[in-house]
């Protein structure tokens, strides 16, 4: 069932997982002939959908992602608001920045070498 309003399809996508976290599943599809994006939240039992086609919503694509991904990953939520969704964003990158200082280091250590 395709969910109009973003925040309604946020906080049923939210409330299905915590209901069976072993068994939902959150996909995102990007119709290229149709220039749409959809999401997706299913347990098998209950299928909801956010439909758009407006680049102005992709921020909530991250909002949701930020979201589930941490559910996912660890069970947990993220710290709510935007502060903890940019410092979360902000050590990844930090990470990520540091795994690639270290990667050319090393790619240097044996060229020279």
């Amino acid at each position: 069932m395709y969910i109009e309003d973003f925040e309604a399809f946020y906080q049923q996508s939210v409330e299905l997982y915590k209901a069976r976290p072993l068994e939902t599943r959150y996909s995102i599809k990007f119709r290229h002939s149709e220039g749409k994006l959809v999401l997706k939240v299913t347990d098998d039992r209950t299928c909801l959908k956010y439909k758009t086609d407006q680049q102005a919503d992709l921020r909530k694509l991250e909002r949701i992602t930020s979201i589930f991904f941490p559910l996912m990953a660890c069970g947990e939520l993220p710290a709510e608001g935007a502060a903890g969704v940019e410092a979360g964003q902000q050590q990844q990158q930090q990470q990520a920045g540091g795994t690639q200082a270290a990667g050319a280091s090393s790619k240097k250590a044996r060229r020279r070498g």
